[in-house]
């Protein structure tokens, strides 16, 4: 029988062959990105246009990075929280991903105890309420929350002369933090009057009846929040029943004239003042060649829940550079922290501490640029926190 011996340097060295080939077999191993959003139901137009974001920051910036060729997997949650429970669970454990990109609240919570359990580095890219980060140590959000814009509109409103308001929100945790926000703000400001709080619910909602009673309460101001979905017929209905001819004035969100709903409205909705982070408008070279590659891909306009999904891959992108290509939740997390970049809202960047986004918000205007509706931007506010969570500090 044959026998031949090898040096302790040849095993050496077969080994870390050996070793080098099995972390360059891993290395080559797809890394696979699941993104939970509503596809169809209520909020469909939501989780199109983030998915949309997601894939044009792909096709622009490339489908490898740190070595990692990054696979996106869309499962759709129908808008049904219970959905994305069951969904989430079939991505970590069938699919094996290794990042998720979260949607709209209700979804966001009821995933949030799954992806802390296992550890999965979750990108809120959709989610406006606050207290969606809070629920998992792995989560960071790319969206925006309603707080921001609410406490811009509210500054802006009480530096305009307004004196007696009604709100109108959706009865849910977008609508209600949006709201308080707002209240707070004012109130503290002395002088001015919140005659009534009215809260529509989130299920096929009725707004005449709303807008009714608001007239009748004849406001000076009226500061609404309702989802992007919704908030075309809201203003609609606004200016159908000659609301916007009786000196009552519609503020709020930018979702009010949301850049995806503003081309199918009329003229009537000329002049009305919102808060957002963003415009299609908004005149920077980064944001207009994200606006002609967005309108080349899909036919439309992009806007703010986009951005959600095109930053949430840029975050993701730059994080895989620190890491090396490796997805370890706590790795990941700690290279998104505190993570900076231009984008095409401007300036933004992950609060180290919240884990939440920071960026600037601007007043925009309802304006006609070349024959078309735009949110014309008249003035920014500067690195904007979210405020609720700041209270809490």
């Amino acid at each position: 029988m044959l026998q031949t011996s090898l040096s302790p340097r040849s095993i050496a060295i077969a080994a870390l062959a050996l070793a080098l080939s099995v972390g360059a077999a891993a290395a080559q191993q797809p890394l696979k990105i699941g993104l939970i959003q509503s596809m169809t139901g209520a909020f469909n137009t939501v989780g199109k246009a983030a998915v949309n974001g997601a894939r044009l920051y792909i096709q622009q910036h490339g489908d490898t990075v740190a070595g990692r060729k990054i696979q996106l997997i869309v499962r759709d949650d129908a808008t049904s929280p219970e959905a994305a429970k069951r969904l989430a669970q079939e991505l970590i454990v069938n699919d094996k991903v290794e990042i998720i990109g979260a949607g709209i609240t209700p979804s966001a919570l009821t995933i949030a105890p799954l992806v802390t359990e296992a550890k999965i580095p979750t990108v809120v890219m959709v989610s406006g309420a606050s207290i969606t980060v809070d629920r998992s140590p792995y989560m960071v959000r790319t969206s925006f929350t309603l707080g921001q814009s609410s406490l811009v509109i509210a500054d802006w409103a009480i530096r305009n002369g307004a004196k007696k308001i009604v709100t109108i929100v959706n009865d849910w945790a977008p609508g209600l933090e949006s709201e308080a926000t707002f209240k707070d703000r004012i109130l503290k400001s002395g002088g001015v009057q919140i005659v009534e709080s009215m809260r529509v619910p989130l299920a096929n909602p009725d707004f005449a009846p709303f807008l009714q009673r608001a007239r009748d309460l004849a406001p000076d101001t009226i500061f609404a929040y309702m989802p992007g979905n919704q908030s075309g017929i809201f203003a609609k209905q606004f200016v159908e029943r000659g609301m916007d001819k009786s000196g009552i004035r519609l503020i709020g969100p930018g979702d009010l004239t949301d850049d995806d709903e503003l081309p199918g409205m009329s003229d009537a909705v000329l002049g009305l003042v919102t808060a957002l982070h963003y415009s299609a408008l908004h005149d920077s070279p980064l944001n207009k060649t994200y606006v002609r590659d967005f309108e080349a891909a899909y036919g439309k306009r992009p806007n703010f829940v986009s951005l959600g999904g095109y930053d949430g891959m840029h975050l993701i992108y730059e994080a895989l550079k620190k890491t090396g290509g490796k997805t370890d939740g706590d790795a990941m997390l700690a290279a998104m922290k505190g993570m900076k970049w231009e984008s095409p809202r401007g300036p933004m960047s992950i609060d180290p501490e919240t884990r939440d986004v920071v960026h600037n918000e601007y007043i925009r205007r309802v304006e006609k640029v070349n024959g078309q509706l735009y949110n014309v931007e008249l003035s920014t506010v500067e690195a904007v926190k979210d405020p609720v969570r700041a209270a809490k500090k």
